[in-house]
């Protein structure tokens, strides 16, 4: 037994994952890093383990009721720990927040904004005080009644629903129509009205095709299909829907993301003609404070938010421009809520609030945002930092805060500023527990786990647990040779462009009149700190115009993001890899994905007991009937209602997760079932299938981008972003490159260690060297020093952005003068 007062969290026999029977100390009131190659199983000791024991200890002192609404993490297995204060987790979350869900909503400023203006603000002559709700878009008393406060409308058209009017309704000239039966049936339905589906769109009566387009109306009436060959089709009511009637539906109420997506393709969003794009009541939009209305500070980046909040303060009063009515609120009490004195107080005390919370979101390098830029645009490791921010102002002590790579997607000149913050919730009597690969924040931590040696079966071992001089003694360690920056990889000489692609009058978000140059051949890196626009002309504007690719003989494109486009004639494809999920279910997964499971199926239809019985490939598939388990429908586990305890998921009781129904798994292949082949890690399976050509191909390009330790079935829900990138990556690799490609990559090493880097490194680099370009949206400033051309933009986020600030090689750059990126790459390229 140890002491109550021992100031340390002591884990014995974590089995989680791949962990083997770890025990490992660890400091409280510490900012302890953990670090190791992705897949060692770091993520497994200080989420899986750690935070998950502290989750349910929390969740045994909750009543059995609630603890039903409340999603729970399972229990770990680990022998035991103590020690263990509280724990609040931030994750990078990967499922996507709602439309609604925005900057002010996750760092709740905007409840303080609101609060601002319903006690502080200044009100028309006469307007009664409103409630802080009638502030927000996403309440009943806020929400501007047209667009119920989105701020925007869809409408649709003639030409958005046919667009070739050439065609006949049977051919298909309303495009917007679904496909297959239900498309047919309202087809019939308007030939049994009298409507001629035979002719022309643009022959067709302007009075009917408003009607068949836009009508409310929804007639029923008998329908005698045609008769196909050797079917029988009786007579039915069918009813008839307008094409914008359909539209809007699917769009509104389908929770097929598919559907959606086809539907809006027929739709042009435009603001709202009520509330201007607003979201707001005209009431609400009346109160202003410093002179402008809440829609327009929640417009304002954070930066400038502050700015305006703090000259309101310092000026006394709010100052309300242009106002003709200035003294009705100071004049009425019901109207203000009090005297000018009084209204001033809480003006102050209010803005004080804001001004202090704002200052930390700011400090994270995050000044760039406004307060109602959705969540859905915001980066993961945008997102993480909001929330952190707001802990920072939560005042807990004793707490252990564990953190999922904070430095992900930041540029290096705002690592001292998160170094700071996470120094601060340490100092304020928590520990800090940090999943991390950024060496930065590694050298500046107090206590270091090294987990390793490395991914997989070959890690799930503790190799150093202490302060990180202490890692210099560990041979095995990767993260070794990267901490203390030893052998570092010998600079690469520049490669030649072999043309360029040139985008002139970019007009995008922050990037405004830039004309930006891309080298062809050669391998190019994109820096900027976060906000300056790096995603927005790689990812948006580049994508877009390489694949519209409207060219005409020389290559030249005009795009509704720049004026014009050149060089486009010398490629050949396009290839944009990102860090989406490769599927949405636990059915999809890495052999799926990547087309080594039809291989594999194949296989073991071709074996003599499969032939025997007639097995074909099918019967080898999870997810349809036949081979798999119908008990749990191929899914290996099933859901346990535990009454008012939460659900839970327990292996299936009669495949006992192995997904197939025992028939099945009595064919091997090589004495293997089919549930044991999707159990092989990808290097184990790489030894099995060696003989296996297509097999083969497929297992190396894995191995070359580092996910040998991944398992064949993994689910597509259990990986991380870059390892959905990696997987995609190397999907592409295996396929047979025709022709000159451009792949553009998003932060392609956010979640990776160094030498998982290096890998992929080689991998682009390589190729590069086949004759492709690669272009990289880059924050590791080793991945910079090491590309041949860099387009660093800036100086700052936001509207302090948008500008190319540096161009030409990594030296050039690193030399250049006012650029924010410059003094961290000279440093990279004095390391190598």
């Amino acid at each position: 037994m140890h002491s109550p007062h021992d100031p340390y969290v002591r884990v014995r026999g974590a089995r989680e994952h791949n962990l083997r029977d770890v025990h490992v100390d660890i400091p409280r009131d510490t900012l302890t890093v953990f670090t190791g190659v992705s897949g060692s199983g770091k993520s497994s000791l200080a989420f899986g383990t750690i935070y998950a024991e502290a989750q349910r200890r929390y969740f045994e002192s909750v009543a059995p009721y609630a603890r039903r609404l409340i999603h729970q993490v399972g229990a770990p297995a680990v022998g035991e720990i103590t020690g263990l204060p509280p724990a609040v987790s931030l994750e990078q979350r990967r499922s996507a927040p709602g439309e609604r869900s925005s900057v002010g909503t996750v760092t709740t400023l905007s409840n303080s904004l609101r609060m601002l203006f319903s006690r502080a603000g200044r009100y028309p002559a006469g307007a009664e005080r409103l409630d802080s709700d009638a502030f927000s878009p996403n309440t009943a008393a806020g929400a501007c009644p047209e667009c119920h406060g989105l701020g925007r409308i869809h409408r649709t058209d003639e030409a958005l629903l046919v667009p070739d009017p050439s065609l006949s309704i049977r051919e298909g000239a309303i495009a917007a129509w679904p496909g297959a039966w239900q498309g047919k049936n309202l087809r019939d339905v308007l030939d049994a009205l009298g409507h001629d589906v035979d002719r022309p769109w643009r022959e067709l009566d302007p009075k009917d095709r408003e009607w068949i387009l836009f009508t409310d109306e929804q007639p029923v009436v008998t329908v005698h299909p045609v008769r196909d060959a050797g079917r029988i089709q009786r007579p039915y009511q069918g009813t008839y829907m307008s094409a914008r009637r359909y539209v809007m539906h699917t769009f509104a109420d389908s929770r097929s993301r598919t559907l959606r997506a086809k539907a809006e393709r027929f739709l042009r969003g435009e603001p709202c003609p009520v509330c201007g794009g607003s979201r707001l009541r005209p009431e609400a939009m009346a109160v202003t404070f410093a002179g402008r209305s809440i829609a327009e500070l929640a417009g304002l980046p954070l930066s400038a938010l502050a700015e305006v909040l703090a000259g309101a303060v310092s000026g006394g009063s709010p100052d309300d421009r242009g106002a003709s009515d200035d003294q009705g609120a100071a004049d009425d009490p019901g109207a203000a809520g009090g005297s000018a004195a009084g209204g001033a107080r809480t003006a102050q005390v209010l803005t004080g609030d804001l001004l202090a919370r704002i200052a930390t979101v700011t400090e994270l390098g995050l000044g760039y945002l406004s307060l109602d830029r959705t969540a859905p645009t915001l980066s993961a490791g945008e997102l993480q930092r909001l929330r952190l921010a707001t802990q920072l102002r939560s005042g807990l002590f004793g707490v252990v805060y564990v953190l999922d790579e904070p430095s992900a997607g930041l540029h290096p000149a705002d690592t001292e500023s998160l170094l700071s913050v996470l120094g601060r919730l340490k100092e304020a009597g928590n520990s800090v527990f940090v999943v991390e690969h950024e060496m930065d924040v590694v050298r500046r931590a107090d206590w270091l786990v090294d987990v390793g040696p490395l991914a997989g079966e070959h890690g799930g071992r503790v190799l150093h647990s202490g302060p990180p001089a202490g890692l210099a003694k560990v041979t095995e360690s990767a993260t070794r040779r990267f901490l203390f920056a030893e052998d570092p990889q010998p600079p690469r000489e520049p490669r030649t462009p072999t043309g360029w692609l040139r985008l002139a009058g970019v007009e995008r978000h922050n990037v405004r009149g830039v004309d930006a140059a891309f080298p062809l051949g050669v391998f190019t890196a994109v820096t900027g700190v976060s906000g300056s626009g790096k995603s927005t002309l790689v990812g948006q504007v580049l994508a877009g115009v390489l694949a519209d690719r409207r060219t005409d003989g020389d290559g030249a494109a005009g795009d509704r993001f720049c004026a014009s486009a050149t060089g486009l004639d010398a490629v050949d494809r396009l290839v944009q890899v990102d860090q989406k999920p490769i599927g949405r279910t636990p059915r999809s997964n890495l052999a799926t994905y990547t087309g080594l499971f039809d291989v594999v199926r194949k296989l073991f239809a071709q074996t003599d007991t499969a032939r025997e019985r007639g097995y074909t490939a099918g019967r080898f598939s999870f997810n349809v009937a036949g081979g798999r388990c119908e008990t749990c429908q191929g899914e290996g586990f099933v859901s346990v209602e535990l009454l008012f305890l939460p659900s839970t998921y327990a292996p299936c009781p009669d495949c006992r997760g192995a997904r197939y129904n025992p028939p099945t798994l009595e064919v091997a292949l090589r004495g293997l079932t089919v549930a044991q082949v999707l159990d092989l890690t990808v290097e184990s399976a790489a030894d099995f299938f060696a003989g296996t050509p297509a097999a083969a191909r497929a297992l190396r390009t894995l191995l070359e981008v580092g996910l040998g330790y991944l398992r064949l079935g993994q689910p597509a829900t259990e990986l991380s972003g870059g390892e959905a990138q990696r997987i995609k990556l190397a999907a592409e690799l295996q396929r047979t490159r025709r022709g000159h490609t451009v792949y553009l990559l998003d932060e392609p090493t956010t979640g990776l260690h160094p030498a998982d880097v290096e890998v992929l490194m080689r991998q682009l680099h390589g190729l590069v060297d086949a004759g492709n370009t690669v272009v990289v949206v880059e924050h590791d400033m080793a991945v910079v020093a090491g590309a041949d051309h860099v387009l660093d933009l800036g100086p700052g986020g936001g509207a302090e952005g948008g500008r190319i600030v540096a161009a030409g090689s990594a030296a050039e750059v690193a030399a250049a003068a006012g650029s924010r990126t410059a003094p961290y790459l000279a440093k990279a390229l004095r390391r190598g």
